[in-house]
């Protein structure tokens, strides 16, 4: 029988299951792997990153993007901690990544020999599977098994590898499983009776509401015919932005901080909320504390987690939704329409639409950020890609990034990690080739990552990295100005990107007026290469709509508030409301 070293069956392993791309940064612990991926460099393309986060962060975004198994590495201690941050994004997204860790040689662990760290106890919280190999022949099995949890329990998958166990020579007889794999059926229909008394509420209530998350993803057309149908604003998370396109008249963006006005309104107001999909951690605090809960999800863990439901419905949200949108339409004109409701929520929809775009147009100095995004969706393809990271850039996405069809966004939601956004773009670039690539950016997570401009650079990727230079944590700088406290370690220091960017061998431009920005979108929109367009923009903060209120009388210097954030035309919801005779009590 032919042998191999262990680490050459583990790369087939990988192969097998479909893995063609591996990031990392090696280490003196990590060479017998490093030379199997040398080895294997026609099947597996190696991406050598300047920071192990950057490659754990890529895996995880390229896993978030492909729905498969990403893998990323690091070396004995300091290489394996920085892998962590990633790790935690993927723990809290329940994404399947396997992290393969470099280990000191065996006979020198437990001797506190150079980087020898005890790996396991590091991740045990983030994993669902953590596993130091033993013996070589086990090496091509754990990493099998490995996969194979990250894929059943939706998590990360840890294997630890002694340096000279790699390099030791195995029979090359291990058959992965990979072929013998059944992914899970998500596929779960609701019982007829939930489904019946879900409609019965809807119908019973007075302002009722769709709320979906990313777990609706592929019910576009049903979420749109059910809010016609029974006359329901579509709400969605964050992440659900791009289910129905931000231009549909009754979608009303998401709700919470990030997030419109209208959404924000629909979520005060509505005494029912069809939660579909979703795991929305500020339920409790952006929806009325009376409001009927019906919520469905797959999960029953997280059924009645967010708010008290009157209905909790164990069903993937596209099959129940489905079978909503049928019993409806068999009930004709039994059902209650809601039309004066919906009208509304459209309306404030298209009063909201209406200031935005007058916003958008309003060149003044420093530059604004709707006319940014205005541009950005002008520029951006009909199957664009953006890696979006934390902070500003979250709320102003959420509300002016136009997203429908085939365009995608990918960020770090509820762990939210700053400096998500370039790594996204590395591995965006990587996995989707021919499609137009943008990361989002503000300078605070930028310059957390932005060493890794070398990668982009050595791969050619041609990424359009934008950054949002406000010299602040503006995010935070907003959170410190709500509970009235004095602005404390938020100023940043102005960098110049486009310097740094082309330190890094990467094409850099520095904007600040609106016209600037214009030319230089029209230059880059095809770029074959990565960019840095670093726009230096106004620090005033947007407006707060979670503070906007629904009824002049309920903010005592509304006038001033409005003024302030120039949203005097955007009319409080209740006086819309009242115009389509629906007064709240």
């Amino acid at each position: 029988m032919t042998k191999v070293n262990a680490s050459n069956a583990m790369l087939q392993v990988l192969k097998d299951w479909g893995v063609d791309t591996i990031y990392g940064l090696p280490g003196g612990s990590f060479d017998s792997t490093m030379n199997a991926i040398h080895d294997f460099r026609d099947d597996i393309r190696y991406i050598g990153v300047r920071h192990e986060e950057v490659g754990a962060l890529a895996a995880v975004a390229e896993a978030k993007l492909t729905g498969k198994i990403a893998v990323t590495f690091g070396s004995a201690g300091p290489g394996a901690a920085h892998l962590l941050n990633g790790l935690y994004d993927a723990k809290t997204d329940n994404i399947p990544v396997l992290a393969l860790i470099g280990q000191v040689p065996t006979a020198m662990m437990n001797t506190d020999f150079f980087q020898e760290l005890n790996e396991n106890p590091m991740f045990a919280d983030v994993s669902v599977y953590a596993r130091t190999v033993t013996t070589a022949e086990q090496l091509p099995q754990v990493v099998d098994t490995a996969i194979r949890t990250a894929y059943s329990k939706r998590g990360v998958a840890v294997v630890i590898i002694p340096k000279d166990l790699g390099w030791a020579p195995i029979e090359d007889n291990y058959v992965s499983s990979a072929n013998a794999f059944t992914p899970a059926d998500w596929n779960l229909a609701a019982r007829d009776a939930d489904v019946a008394r879900a409609l019965d509420l809807i119908n019973e209530a007075q302002r009722p509401i769709l709320y979906y998350g990313q777990g609706a993803k592929g019910a576009g057309d049903e979420i749109r015919a059910l809010s016609e149908l029974l006359g329901l604003p579509m709400v969605s998370t964050y992440l659900g932005k791009g289910i129905v396109a931000d231009d549909d008249p009754g979608y009303m963006l998401p709700t919470g901080r990030v997030a419109g006005k209208p959404g924000v309104d629909v979520g005060k107001t509505a005494d029912l909320v069809l939660f579909a999909g979703s795991n929305y951690e500020f339920g409790g605090h952006m929806f009325s504390p009376t409001a009927t809960f019906i919520d469905v999800n797959l999960e029953t863990s997280v059924i009645g987690a967010r708010h008290a439901a009157a209905l909790g419905v164990r069903a993937d949200a596209p099959t129940f939704l489905r079978q909503l949108l049928e019993l409806a339409r068999q009930q004709g004109d039994a059902r209650n329409d809601h039309a004066d409701w919906l009208a509304a929520a459209k309306q404030d929809k298209a009063e909201w639409t209406t200031w935005v775009d007058a916003k958008a147009a309003d060149d003044r100095e420093p530059i604004r950020i709707e006319p940014i995004y205005a541009e950005i969706n002008k520029h951006a393809k009909p199957d664009a890609i953006f890696g979006i990271d934390v902070g500003n850039v979250n709320i102003s996405s959420g509300r002016f990034l136009k997203l429908g069809g085939d365009k995608r966004m990918v960020t770090s939601p509820l762990y939210a990690t700053m400096g998500f956004g370039l790594p996204a773009g590395i591995a965006a670039a990587l996995k989707y080739q021919g499609r137009q690539i943008w990361t989002l950016s503000g300078d605070g997570g930028f310059a957390m990552v932005v060493q890794d401009l070398a990668t982009q650079a050595a791969h050619n990727l041609p990424v359009i990295n934008i950054v949002f230079t406000n010299k602040s944590l503006g995010y935070i700088e907003a959170e410190q100005d709500d509970t009235r406290q004095p602005h404390s370690g938020v100023a940043l220091t102005d960098v110049d990107f486009a310097k740094v960017a082309e330190a890094f061998g990467v094409k850099g431009y520095t904007v600040r007026t609106l016209a600037e920005l214009r030319r230089v979108l029209d230059e880059v929109s095809d770029t074959k290469v990565p960019v840095v367009i670093d726009i230096k923009v106004t620090n005033d903060r947007m407006l707060p709509v979670e503070a906007y209120p629904v009824n002049r009388a309920d903010r005592p210097d509304f006038d001033d508030f409005a003024a302030h954030y120039e949203a005097t035309p955007l009319r409080p919801f209740g006086e819309i409301l009242a115009g389509h005779g629906i007064h709240l009590g």
